[in-house]
């Protein structure tokens, strides 16, 4: 099973993951599975690290592909067709984060891993975390 962690899952999973349902972290630690982590949520870190909304223990350069690496998550690419993507999704709520990771686990036909109420309401199939 491919799953695309959600930015917030993946911080929880390294800083809090008693937040994460049990049989979430299951399925996310089971080597059957592979993890993914968009290039969008790499992006998104990096804002919130440089406006100090997310207070991490080194830069993001560093911080984020130390642990992917570490933990064997492989990085998904923003593509084209995902970006154009977009312009065909509803607007049920505007962070344009996570319209890429809806439109990234649509057209890889991922699982994507959230705890986003709001990204339930979208045409993709959800693990809640």
């Amino acid at each position: 099973m491919n799953l695309l962690l959600d930015t917030h899952v993946w911080l929880w999973s390294l800083t809090a993951p008693e937040r994460i349902a049990a049989e979430t972290l299951d399925l996310m630690s089971d080597m059957d599975n592979q993890l993914y982590f968009s290039t969008a949520s790499a992006w998104e870190i990096a804002i919130k690290y440089r406006i100090g909304k997310l207070p991490l223990p080194e830069p993001p350069g560093q911080f984020v592909p130390a642990r992917l690496n570490r933990d064997g998550i492989v990085t998904l690419p923003v593509e084209n067709r995902h970006a154009l993507a977009v312009s065909e999704l509803p607007l049920h709520h505007n962070d344009l984060f996570d319209h890429l990771l809806i439109v990234q686990a649509q057209l890889e036909k991922y699982f994507l891993v959230t705890h986003d109420e709001k990204m339930m309401k979208y045409d993709v199939e959800i693990i809640r975390s």
